[in-house]
């Protein structure tokens, strides 16, 4: 039937497709995407100053504890910093779960496959890869800390 072949047809607004736009938008440096499909359509841009959402409280298995990580130590003067940017917007979590240690810390050598962190989106936990080489140089959000596309999660000094 007709009607079975368009369930089985990824929907414009399905979840999945979604942050594969969103991630192509990161990847690509575009500031919108426009799609319609059988009169359904989808607009995603990054444009003009970042809107303000209230965040959903952390899951269970995710409480906010407070940092107890030192200020960033100082980088050395003429070293070139690359920021990592958060790829959608939701809950940052520096941890994989509240008794654990942080994926990252200042300091540390990255590979480009490094989980660096955690964002939740739509009650979705996505792990984000480091996507570069190089040493933690700043950590720039906290545990718990709502971020937008395009915020500055980490600096790292690129090997």
């Amino acid at each position: 039937m007709a009607t079975e072949s368009k369930k089985d047809k990824p929907h414009p607004f399905d979840v999945q497709t979604v942050e594969h736009l969103i991630g192509l938008m990161a990847k690509h440096d575009l500031t919108e995407i426009s799609l319609t499909d059988e009169g359904q359509r989808i607009r995603l841009r990054k444009a003009g100053p970042a809107p303000v959402y209230a965040a959903a409280p952390p899951a269970a298995h995710q409480p906010v504890a407070p940092q107890s990580a030192a200020p960033p130590a100082a980088v050395a003067p003429g070293k070139k910093l690359h920021d990592v940017k958060s790829v959608m917007v939701g809950a940052y979590y520096a941890r994989p779960k509240p008794d654990k240690d942080d994926y990252v810390k200042v300091g540390q050598a990255l590979k480009p496959d490094t989980t660096i962190c955690m964002i939740e989106a739509m009650k979705i936990f996505n792990e984000i890869k480091a996507e570069c080489s190089g040493t933690v140089a700043e950590v720039c959000v906290k545990n718990g800390d709502t971020v937008d596309f395009g915020t500055v999660l980490f600096r790292v000094e690129l090997s």
